[in-house]
């Protein structure tokens, strides 16, 4: 019998070598919460997209419409509409344009198309931005919003409590909910919240039927000064865009679809998007057009401060937005998590645990506290005052 030479040897490691490789990886990936579970149906898509994109900021449509004029902004919102979906078809062709291969994340689109430290550098540090910029802002939402209830349903003699309280109440919800691993885990979350979307808009518009046309409305522009109209202009897109913005999570809300090369992964995603776009559109067509319309450009920048606040509708609005906001924050928290948790596991070799989620999520929540959030306090955030 021969023996093996060091040649056959040394073939043999590596290959044993690369295969252990190959398992610790796919081991890594079934554990972080973008690719741990691939099992999503189209209407996961859907709902999550809607949670994603329809927020408070439909509310302030209409006083948008008000400083664009009926022309520009009936135009606007309908090429706003048709653009974002564009753009958002455009990415989901991209996620598995190569052959092979998805790109289940920004970063990993970003590296296909600038390299591997450069689409690092362009497209993490605009994600972590925008995303945990987000999530600050809706955990003070989501406290302002529990305030106002409070407020509201309180009567005399009733004790004052603080704001800060409200955002820690609001918290506690998101030490239990971030503790789910993943997209799909979040599916009934984000569920709730994207009807909640849809019933705040719907009572915004509703409403506004019910109360009627004005009859002081007046549809020209408000501000006295060439000047002043066009900042107030300028000022209306932003709010539109704003409240066209959450392509932030496709990616990775399309990684969690089952893809083969029979039947890849843009069909249901896709699916979903275009039910997401119908619904997107229920939401802010009637409350941008109806609002204007009933109160023309004395309307407020926010559609519930001109039906004169009756205490019902402003304490289901505030509570369908507390729920909301729920399921908002910790759509775009999971990328976050994606992000930390490759970096421990991949970068600085912890090993993936329950323990390692729970430091790092409860860490990532504690940090929104009202102790981080005292400058945007300051900040008007409720859509009721």
């Amino acid at each position: 019998m021969g023996t093996q030479g060091p040649a056959t040897t040394d073939q043999n490691y590596n290959h044993a070598t690369s295969e252990e490789q190959a398992a610790k990886q796919k081991a890594i990936d079934d554990w972080l919460p973008i690719t741990s579970s691939r099992n999503a149906k189209w209407w996961y898509s859907a709902f999550h997209n809607v949670t994603a994109m329809v927020g408070a900021g439909v509310l302030s449509l209409p006083y948008a419409m008000a400083q664009l004029g009926w022309g520009p902004g009936v135009a606007i919102l309908i090429l706003s509409w048709i653009i974002t979906l564009y753009t958002l078809w455009q990415m989901v062709e991209m996620h598995e344009m190569v052959p092979g291969k998805r790109f289940d994340r920004y970063h990993e689109l970003g590296q296909h198309a600038f390299g591997e430290k450069l689409g690092l550098y362009i497209v993490v540090p605009q994600q972590l931005i925008v995303e945990v910029g987000v999530c600050i802002v809706y955990m003070v939402t989501g406290g302002k919003s529990l305030h106002k209830v409070h407020e509201l349903l309180c009567k005399e003699p009733c004790k004052e409590i603080k704001l800060s309280y409200f955002i820690m109440i609001f918290a506690s919800v998101h030490f239990v909910l971030s503790h789910l691993p993943n997209f799909n885990a979040i599916a009934g979350v984000s569920l709730a919240a994207a009807v909640m979307s849809l019933s705040y808009s719907t009572i915004a518009w509703s409403a506004s039927v019910r109360k009627g046309v004005q009859p002081d409305v007046a549809y020209g522009y408000k501000a006295k000064t060439a000047a002043g109209t066009v900042f107030n202009f300028f000022s209306a897109l932003g709010d539109v865009a704003f409240a066209y913005a959450g392509h932030n999570v496709v990616l990775e809300i399309q990684a969690t679809i089952p893809s083969t090369p029979e039947k890849p992964s843009k069909g249901p995603m896709w699916r979903g998007v275009v039910v997401a776009y119908i619904v997107v559109a229920l939401c802010y067509f009637p409350v941008a057009l109806i609002g204007y319309w009933m109160f023309g450009n004395k309307v407020e920048d926010n559609i519930l401060l001109s039906l004169e606040k009756p205490t019902w509708l402003i304490v289901m609005a505030n509570f369908f937005v507390v729920v909301h906001v729920i399921g908002s924050y910790q759509i775009y928290a999971m990328p976050v998590f994606d992000m930390i948790e490759t970096l421990l596991v991949k970068k600085l070799n912890f090993s993936p645990t329950r323990l390692l989620r729970f430091v790092v999520r409860n860490l990532y929540v504690g940090k929104h506290s009202p102790l981080h959030c005292h400058v945007i306090l300051k900040q008007d955030f409720d859509i009721s005052t």
